[in-house]
């Protein structure tokens, strides 16, 4: 459901202000890391965005320009999360070369589990907080949407980050390989 403020044109330049950000660090990655790297990164928050997306419209609420707000804001949180994953990974292929790529990445994804959570943990609590000061005290409901989008999206993000990129790219390493 669209609310009336969300028209066709706002719509269409909030899915192209994505896109162009989704290509732009497609772009940055490539540069900084390699292209399968940034192409591991984009599909993956690519679908923390869709699955957000999926989500409100699960439980009925309205998409406003609040919510495309947290859409754009979860891009980037969820880009962050990926990036320092990806960090590590480079770093220790470096420094291992004896190990398969599934250990180097094993290893990659625990070794920053726990800032990933404790990013992901406290981002949450500042969102519950604003969740309960919202519904309870504000009583401006304006807010709530970006609230819930962002409370989905962080979720959705640390998820997709520990568990969904490095598997993507480890899989599109070995294709590379072989091809």
């Amino acid at each position: 459901m669209v609310g009336p403020k969300v028209g066709a044109e706002l719509r269409k330049r909030a899915l192209l202000a994505t896109l162009y950000a989704l290509a732009g660090m497609l772009v940055y990655i490539a540069f900084r890391f390699e292209w399968i790297y940034g192409v591991a990164a984009v599909l993956a928050v690519a679908h923390d965005a869709f699955l957000t997306v999926g989500l409100f419209s699960i439980l009925g609420k309205e998409i406003s320009l609040t919510v495309i707000a947290a859409l754009l804001t979860l891009v980037g949180y969820s880009m962050n999360d990926t990036i320092v994953i990806f960090d590590r990974v480079r770093e220790n292929l470096r420094l291992s070369r004896r190990e398969s790529l599934a250990e180097v990445v094993n290893r990659s994804i625990n070794q920053s589990l726990v800032r990933c959570l404790n990013t992901s943990f406290t981002t949450f609590l500042v969102l519950a907080a604003l969740m309960f000061g919202f519904t309870f005290y504000i009583g401006n409901l304006d807010l709530i949407g970006f609230v819930i989008a962002m409370i989905i999206g962080v979720v959705v993000g640390t998820y997709s980050s520990l568990f969904i990129v490095s598997p993507l790219w480890l899989d599109l390493k070995k294709r590379e390989f072989k091809g």
